[in-house]
């Protein structure tokens, strides 16, 4: 089946997707009154805005692990394709026009059978949502990591037979770090694309909630997710992964983590301890850092002005972490943000991630 076969089949066909976030379901109900759709305006110009950080899950895909979409007590159950009034709702009313729709991988410890049917699931089944909204969303295909040269191929069918916009993956793969030899395959298949690849991140199991991130404030998330972005990009650079593949296009969650806000430092390692860099990089970490891409999901005007000074602001997309209200006023944030041009705002309000996902504006 073609792309345009599968598509044109999609468009009419209830998705049967649910939209979760971090383990949270989005809110649903019946038909709902329409919101009044909120128009963002730079300089007297309308802007298309793009989410680039919205999660979903795939019910039927879970249930081949025996898995179900489950929720916070104080959240609804499902929010499935066929009734997505309530996510259109949201974007109208934060001022979304187009969302690019991932999954948080939980299927890498499954075996190269079933992640196969697994994928095939979800990824037909993203590609049924976007074909349902083609206006409104765009996804990123799923792929099985632990199985790179599948992965690879489930990238390659992603986008050229479902029209998916890139990949989402997590930070680890079963504790083995992303710049891994084993994973080449994948990122030499993300390079010759040229798509987007999404990094989000899964925790830091190292140091998980029974260890010292235990008791109170969900420090396994406010603290283990940004560092688990953090140690994924650092391997990254100072393995070598961005020499060895230099077009890759990688956007990391939640603003970085803590890397962005500690740049310095990256440079001044090697320097300081020379015995323990022994592999020579191209250029400075912090020159790799400035060529990766990052959400805006850092909460407040002084933080976004301080990950653009580090990273350029054509490094900064806007990310919402949707239907998880960590935050409902990304687009407000880049507008506040001081020191930004209109055309600084408008690149991180849509521009860039538009170009970097094929997004017509």
């Amino acid at each position: 089946m073609t792309r345009r076969e599968f598509v044109e089949d999609a468009a009419g066909a209830a998705a049967g997707i649910a939209f979760v976030a971090c383990g949270l379901q989005a809110g649903v109900g019946g038909a709902q009154a329409q919101s009044r759709r909120r128009e963002v305006v730079v300089n007297g110009k309308r802007v298309k805005t793009v989410d680039v950080h919205a999660h979903c899950a795939v019910p039927e895909a879970m249930a081949l692990m025996g898995l179900k979409v489950t929720g916070a007590p104080n959240l609804p159950n499902v929010l499935v394709m066929s009734q997505a009034a309530d996510r259109l709702r949201a974007m109208d009313e934060q001022g979304i026009d187009v969302e690019a729709l991932s999954i948080n991988p939980y299927w890498y410890k499954t075996d190269r059978d079933v992640a196969q049917k697994l994928i095939t699931i979800q990824n037909e089944k993203l590609a049924e949502a976007c074909a349902a909204n083609p206006e409104r969303f765009v996804a990123f295909a799923t792929v099985a990591l632990q199985h790179p040269d599948l992965a690879a191929e489930q990238l390659e069918q992603g986008v050229k037979k479902y029209g998916l916009r890139g990949a989402a993956i997590g930070g680890s793969v079963n504790g083995e770090e992303l710049s891994d030899p084993k994973f080449h395959p994948f990122w030499a298949k993300a390079e010759q694309l040229g798509v987007l690849v999404f990094i989000h991140p899964q925790g830091t199991a190292e140091m998980n909630a029974t260890s010292r991130f235990k008791g109170n404030g969900l420090l396994d998330n406010i603290i283990g997710n940004p560092l688990e972005t953090t140690i994924a990009l650092s391997h990254l650079i100072f393995e070598g992964t961005l020499d060895r593949f230099p077009g890759l296009k990688i956007c990391a969650a939640h603003g970085g983590g803590y890397l962005p806000s500690y740049a310095g430092r990256s440079d001044q390692g090697c320097l300081t301890f020379p015995d323990r860099c022994t592999r020579t990089l191209a250029k400075k970490p912090t020159e790799y850092i400035r060529q990766l891409y990052y959400d805006n999901i850092i909460f407040t005007p002084e933080g976004m002005r301080h990950l653009i000074a580090e990273t350029g602001p054509g490094q900064v997309v806007m990310g919402t972490d949707y239907p998880y209200p960590w935050t409902t006023t990304s687009v407000d944030l880049i507008l506040a943000t001081p020191g930004l041009s209109d055309a600084d705002r408008v690149a991180i309000l849509g521009g860039t991630a538009a170009k970097l996902l094929g997004i017509k504006t």
